[in-house]
């Protein structure tokens, strides 16, 4: 009878002696290959340089630098329609000046970030669960903690790179619309101390907005949860705070009392910070009536900066690792 094919032959003497007999390496104990790697003799980096990695890739990751071509659709697309506005106004303000249409830049750089606080929202409502919340998803924190870092080091790595990276996408357009006020040769003092407060404001709806979006997205570890959460905290104040200033300054004819609800949204918050303390116009039906008032919507905004802060590292504190 004919052995099947799919049957291994018995092995023969040479063979099984073969396979009986190890040699001298595998009665050794086997052999140690060099593979190529090797040793690390510099420097070895601390706490703070493993923080501010974690800086540099949260802030690539906020605009999807470093990540599939999809992830980059929103930051990109978002920060195109952040900045299309910024450009038509720079175009209007050199072709309006030139034929004496126009005398000045349409819209007030203070006022770009609540006109486009909509794209705004959306970019901290994609961004921020991109930030904190897949860290929680994936339990990849025990990671970043496995090397000398510290929660707290976790945290303002991830504020700042978050605040940082919206304070980009307001300063940017805000640029544009300054050096389109230059070539419509404006004058470069006004525009600059102009431009410059602006700027300053976007440094406060920054860390106004990076905070309370975070805090909302460090809440849950589903991203579509974080989403809806921070675009109702940030859109619904607004429309809501500026729905009672607009009622209450009708019934009150000097809107002293609907100034203080600016307090309540943190759009509006800032907005009444830079009327009182940089001089802004107000985007809003009113801002802060007084002095006193001027001085509670600095110190509320300190207070909300730093808080969300401490929300944070209280948070982290909690997650087991």
């Amino acid at each position: 009878m004919q052995p099947r094919s799919d049957q291994a032959p018995s092995p023969t003497a040479d063979t099984a002696g073969a396979a009986t007999d190890p040699g001298p390496e595998q009665a050794s104990g086997g052999v140690i290959h060099d593979i190529g790697y090797r040793g690390y003799d510099g420097d070895r980096l601390g706490r703070r340089a493993v923080a501010r990695a974690l800086f540099v890739h949260s802030l690539r990751g906020v605009y999807g630098v470093g990540r599939s071509p999809k992830s980059k659709v929103l930051p990109v697309g978002l920060s195109v329609i952040m900045c299309l506005p910024a450009l038509v106004l720079a175009v209007v303000t050199v072709v309006g000046v030139g034929q004496g249409i126009v005398d000045d830049v349409p819209l007030d750089y203070s006022r770009y970030a609540i006109v486009l606080q909509a794209a705004l929202a959306i970019f901290l409502a994609t961004q921020a669960p991109q930030t904190v919340s897949l860290d929680l998803r994936f339990n990849t924190l025990p990671l970043y903690l496995s090397r000398p870092l510290e929660r707290v080091d976790y945290v303002v790595a991830k504020y700042a790179s978050l605040s940082i990276g919206i304070f980009i996408l307001l300063a940017v357009p805000l640029l544009i619309m300054y050096v389109g006020a230059l070539l419509a040769e404006l004058p470069i003092g006004s525009e600059t101390a102009d431009v410059m407060s602006a700027l300053v404001g976007a440094a406060l709806y920054a860390l106004v907005l990076s905070g309370i979006a975070l805090v909302i997205a460090s809440v849950t570890s589903r991203r579509g949860l974080g989403v809806a959460g921070i675009i109702t905290v940030l859109m619904m104040s607004y429309v809501v705070v500026t729905a009672l200033q607009g009622v209450v300054g009708i019934d009150n004819d000097d809107k002293s009392t609907a100034g203080w609800f600016g307090l309540l949204s943190p759009m509006t918050l800032v907005d009444g910070v830079q009327v009182w303390a940089l001089g802004a116009d107000p985007s809003t039906p009113a801002g802060p009536p007084n002095n006193a008032a001027g001085v509670v919507f600095v110190l509320v905004t300190l207070a909300l900066i730093a808080g969300c802060l401490g929300l944070l590292v209280s948070r982290y504190r909690r997650v087991r690792l």
